[in-house]
């Protein structure tokens, strides 16, 4: 295909006509004609896809659909592709691509291509300024301020939405551009007459303060908008409108600053429509956001108006009412994963920000006697709220409810007998969680009631779902009781457990049913884990039933009863030891070579993988060097899994919102409309890789030196890989234990090791954003030369160490210089 169209060389009738059947095979509904149409179309120069994209957006005959999908490839063209084609134009071509761009905007009739041009325009725009701020489309900045001073309301929405998309389009912005963009947004956001233009006026105005987050004096000099943002915050709420809104709980979280001048009446805003019924639960849900995300980035701002909050929290509680008669969840084999856009999940996680955000001296009281009504309610969606915001509240109201926890605990244990089974699955819920927040002091103190309490609910085999929470609650309270008090239990409870597990493993042979067993497993791996040798007496009883169950748990549906089991057996085999471990290992060993096998060929996302790989190393640690045989078996899936490259995009605004159903994705805003996208699952795959491959480093050494060279070039360039902390903490503990393999294999080889690790992780502690992290990195460093030994270092990694030390400490002096000053401000709150 020749270049053509109107910005170009002219093109014949016949290449345009063939372009134009391409665009609409790119939507054909057949999966083999749209794969086809993109080979081709991937093929065509950027000269050639630019002149003719363009030429079709423009085109009215060529049909809508066929304009939109044109537009969409400009868009994306123009931004994610901009370096490879632009630059690349002819001078004149780019000249007439910006020429025919204003015009198209200008001319355009249909409302909806003419926001898809906009976009495009600021694409095109936001790759025409500079770093230093310099624009080089003056063309279309003058188009951009003549829209703003006519009359017609059309150019003034084409302004709105290329600023609203692109708020950094004036780029240096003096005081003239200043006035200029005051002027669009004020004259529109206080237009009357049409609501879409006061609407994207507001969103534009949001965007706008947003990109200049660190300009306080623009806070001041544009606060004046604020009234027509809220304003249209609540208009729009009512047009079933929510972008405004969500653009306000963006300056909440960003800017909080801003809302300064006018915080009480954005929070008295924010209570009205968070308790309007008539409006959707999503309306609703982002109002809440905006007072509960000013409590953690405002904190000090909004105390000053607890009168508001105290209005807030019965609506967040009537929220966590807001639950479903559900015939079916007695009897659900499944534990399904919280419904965030619910209602009850929304405001059960807003009331645990709001107390941890605010803390205990505001929001205990606020909540107590609500909470405590809740809790006698005779309707059950009460009693389940109640017990639910006891379990929100205690992490950020500890050290009020230190006090009250007897009669608080002993309350929440009478509803393990409540005649509702989602009371009582809250009330084991409300346990666990207590357990973690007012631990260990709660274990010491509850031991004997809720022990015994969970085993009972264990015990009753009328509801799973409730067994399985009873079980959960277990598992955390055994997390951090001391092994000195749970051996006081121990011959009860373990004869409990090995009753409810007979009980369950019969249904789950009979019925094909697993939930109560999955936790039931998880729960016996928990106590085993805790009171290490003192289950040697117990591991007889339990360990036929355990390997039944890998046996028998082999179809689909299963396969995460089985991962949850092989990681028990690997946890009682280490809590017992190697001797009594000895006469099952063979056995073992061989179910997990079978399991190993069959994961093979199984999907990246099988659940049984991330047990498999913990269950591999806790075997190594059993069997020591007996464990060498298996590792040539264990290590290509592991190495395979640590190499997983993530998904990664980046994309503008619309792409995002096209791609927000999707599974697994996550998005960053980057500001300019621009979002930086990482598919997420498996990550935490490949986190756990790289740490078992650090486990078998330090725990095989002579047995791990062949895979050395290897997982060294695997792990360097990990030390940047940045989407995952704890892949970067595993890349650089790796290190050392890594020289130590080396070292085994002569002093040369371990030299040349030495000079690939070297550079690379004294470049990431300068590096390092995480400080966490960083300290790993720094502490991997010290040992790595502990190994090496005097004369590691050179005087150029001296120096470079040195300035790399001397700007952390100024870093550090300098922040700990801006926390005195922010404790001097007037708005610390101590």
């Amino acid at each position: 295909m020749a270049a053509a169209g109107s910005a170009g060389v002219p093109a014949t009738v016949s290449e345009k006509q063939e372009f134009y059947q391409l665009l609409k095979n790119l939507i054909n509904p057949s999966c083999m004609v749209r794969r086809q149409a993109e080979e081709i179309y991937e093929n065509i120069p950027g000269l050639c896809k630019t002149t003719f994209l363009l030429d079709a957006v423009r085109n009215r005959r060529a049909g809508y659909e066929v304009r939109q999908m044109a537009a969409a490839l400009l868009r994306r063209l123009l931004s994610s592709g901009f370096e490879e084609v632009y630059p690349n134009l002819p001078s004149d071509v780019q000249r007439d691509v910006k020429i025919e761009l204003i015009l198209a905007v200008k001319l355009e009739t249909h409302a909806s291509m003419r926001k898809k041009l906009c976009d495009i325009f600021a694409v095109l725009a936001r790759n025409l300024i500079d770093e230093d701020g310099t624009n080089h489309w003056p063309e279309g900045q003058k188009f951009l301020i003549d829209s703003i001073y006519s009359k017609n309301v059309v150019l003034w929405e084409v302004a709105l939405h290329v600023f609203w998309h692109f708020p950094g389009i004036f780029g240096n912005q003096d005081r003239h551009d200043l006035d200029i963009i005051k002027r669009l947004l004020d004259q529109c956001i206080q237009d009357q007459e049409h609501p879409a233009i006061r609407t994207l006026s507001a969103r534009a105005a949001a965007a706008f303060v947003l990109a200049n987050e660190n300009n306080i004096a623009l806070f001041k000099d544009f606060a004046d908008l604020l009234p027509g943002i809220l304003q249209a915050v609540n208009d729009s709420c009512y047009q079933d409108d929510d972008s405004v809104l969500e653009s306000l709980v963006e300056i909440a979280d960003t800017v909080p600053k801003y809302l300064g001048p006018y915080l009480e009446d954005t929070l008295q805003l924010s209570l009205k429509l968070c308790g309007d019924s008539r409006l959707s639960n999503l309306q609703r849900q982002l109002a809440l956001e905006v007072i509960v995300t000013l409590s953690e980035t405002a904190t000090p701002m909004l105390k000053k108006h607890t009168n508001i909050i105290a209005q807030a929290v019965p609506h967040i509680l009537a929220m966590m009412v807001d639950l479903q008669d559900d015939e079916d969840w007695v009897n659900a084999d499944e534990m399904e994963e919280d419904d965030f856009d619910s209602n009850a999940v929304a405001a059960e996680s807003a009331l645990d920000r709001l107390a941890c955000g605010l803390g205990g001296k505001v929001v205990l009281p606020m909540t107590k006697e609500h909470i405590m009504q809740m809790l006698q309610s005779p309707d059950w969606k009460y009693r389940h709220a109640g017990l639910m915001a006891l379990s929100a509240i205690g992490e950020g109201c500890h050290q009020q409810m230190e006090p009250i926890l007897d009669e608080t605990v002993n309350s929440v244990l009478l509803f393990l007998q409540d005649p509702h089974p989602r009371v009582r699955a809250a009330a084991c819920t409300t346990l666990g969680q207590m357990a973690t927040d007012f631990a260990p002091s709660f274990q010491k103190k509850f031991h004997e009631t809720v022990i015994a309490a969970l085993l009972r609910t264990m015990e009753n085999q009328g509801n799973q779902r409730v067994q399985s929470h009873a079980a959960s609650a277990l598992i955390i309270f055994i997390e951090d009781c001391p092994k000195s008090l749970l051996v006081l239990y121990l011959d009860s409870m373990v004869k409990n457990l090995h009753s409810i597990l007979v009980i369950k493993l019969q249904e789950l042979i009979r019925n094909g049913t697993k939930l109560a067993l999955e936790q039931l497993v998880t729960t016996i791996a928990s106590v085993a884990d805790t009171i290490e040798e003192k289950f040697i007496p117990y591991y007889d009883i339990f360990m036929p039933s355990l390997k039944h169950i890998v046996e028998l748990a082999v179809q689909k549906e299963l396969k995460l009863l089985r991962g949850k089991t092989i990681e028990c057996i690997s946890h009682v085999g280490l809590a017992v030891g190697k001797e009594k471990f000895m006469e099952d290992a063979s056995n073992v060993m061989q179910l997990l070579l079978k399991t190993q096998s069959d994961l093979n060929n199984m999907e990246d996302d099988d659940p049984q993988t991330s047990y498999m790989v913990s269950a591999w190393a806790r075997m190594c640690k059993i069997l020591g060097k007996d464990f060498q045989q298996y590792l040539p078996l264990v290590i290509e899936p592991l190495i395979k899994t640590a190499s997983a490259k993530p998904d990664v995009a980046l994309l503008d605004t619309q792409d995002v919102e096209n791609m927000s159903d999707d599974d697994g994705w996550q998005f960053v805003n980057l500001g300019d409309q621009q979002s930086f996208g990482i598919k997420t699952s498996g990550l935490e795959a490949k986190a756990t890789a790289c740490q078992m491959l650090v486990y078998y480093a330090k725990e095989l050494r002579e047995g791990f030196v062949e895979y050395t060279e290897q997982v060294v070039k695997l792990m360097v360039p990990l030390l940047k890989f940045y989407f995952h902390d704890n892949v970067r903490v595993a890349a650089a503990e790796s290190m050392p234990f890594l020289l130590e393999c080396s070292r085994i294999r002569g002093p040369e080889y371990l030299s040349q090791m030495w000079q690939f690790i070297c550079d690379p992780l004294i470049k990431a502690i300068g590096t390092e954003p995480d400080t966490d992290v960083l300290s790993e990195i720094m502490n991997s460093f010290a040992k790595s030369i502990e190994v090496m030994g005097d004369g590691c270092l050179n005087d150029e990694h001296l120096e470079e160490l040195g300035g790399i030390l001397k700007a952390k400490l100024e870093g550090h002096f300098k922040n700990q210089e801006l926390r005195q000053v922010k404790r001097q401000e007037e708005n610390y709150d101590q």
